[in-house]
């Protein structure tokens, strides 16, 4: 699918924004007064920044509010519900630790299960997608929640979680490629399944549906190179998870754990570009792109 960098950023941030909040709503650290206000404008700006973005992707953005009203069967108004309520939670909890030095710890535990929930149901808008069998996995929503609550370690200084969870997400980043790779084949979807035409002989396109581009070959539509793919891959590996390890044993711990952030933020940007970019949505075999 098209590497929109409206959502690259979004599943980027926003996962790293809330799995912040987690760490500060399970009261792992309970700062207070200008060193709260900082750890909670830090998740703030990443889980809205991450989600303003997300609106730019929308066809129409001015009818973003209109997400809202099918939570009962769409996986997105439900991020949508679960994103603004874990906001508001973690607001009254972080004005508390900000103003007052006060610990509501079962508002706390609250907003910690909301923000899991809000990135629980943003993995689970890819991977309810039976057009495209690479997302279509468990491993999706692990990794996603991997992910989010060993970049909100990192972004919390919490060292010995962050060195348990980012070989956790490594693992799973690992298993989803490979996984993912053999995914469209072994779907059993092909050009004779989708034409509903196999029960007569083996279909192949004859010539492409239309000669210009629409709204399908722009946005499900993108063929990334296997070499290509690969050295993405490896340089994702090694920014988003092998350097960070690596650098969290450093001295000056508070200068490694800066760029220990900022190699995994940029690993983790590469690698959701090639989560859309090898997405290989069905579609394509109409078109010839996909075997």
């Amino acid at each position: 699918m098209h590497p929109a960098p409206s959502v690259i950023i979004f599943t980027t941030l926003s996962g790293l924004g809330f799995g912040l909040l987690v760490w500060l709503g399970l009261g792992l650290l309970t700062p207070t007064g200008w060193v709260a206000f900082t750890f909670f404008t830090i998740a703030y700006l990443l889980a809205v920044g991450g989600l303003m973005a997300s609106a730019f992707h929308l066809g129409h953005p001015e009818r973003a509010l209109k997400a809202f009203s099918q939570w009962r069967t769409s996986w997105l108004s439900r991020e949508a519900w679960l994103s603004v309520a874990a906001l508001i939670v973690m607001a009254i909890y972080g004005a508390g630790l900000v103003f007052w030095g006060a610990v509501w710890t079962p508002l706390g535990w609250l907003g910690a299960a909301l923000c899991l929930g809000a990135v629980l149901t943003t993995s689970m808008i890819y991977t309810q997608m039976r057009t495209v069998p690479r997302w279509r996995t468990w491993l999706t929503p692990a990794l996603f929640l991997a992910l989010s609550l060993g970049g909100g370690a990192l972004l919390a200084g919490q060292t010995t979680l962050a060195l348990i969870l980012l070989p956790v997400a490594a693992i799973l980043q690992i298993a989803w490629w490979v996984r993912g790779d053999s995914a469209l084949a072994r779907s059993g979807t092909d050009l004779a399944t989708a034409t509903g035409l196999g029960d007569i002989g083996t279909p192949r396109a004859f010539e492409p549906p239309h000669t210009g581009t629409n709204y399908l070959t722009r946005e499900f539509i993108h063929v990334v190179g296997r070499r290509h793919a690969q050295k993405l891959r490896a340089i994702a590996f090694a920014l988003g998870y092998v350097l960070p390890i690596l650098l969290l044993g450093l001295p000056l711990p508070h200068v490694a754990a800066a760029l220990a952030v900022l190699s995994h933020i940029a690993g983790i940007l590469a690698s959701r570009w090639l989560f859309f970019a090898e997405a290989e949505h069905v579609v394509g075999l109409y078109y010839g792109k996909r075997t």
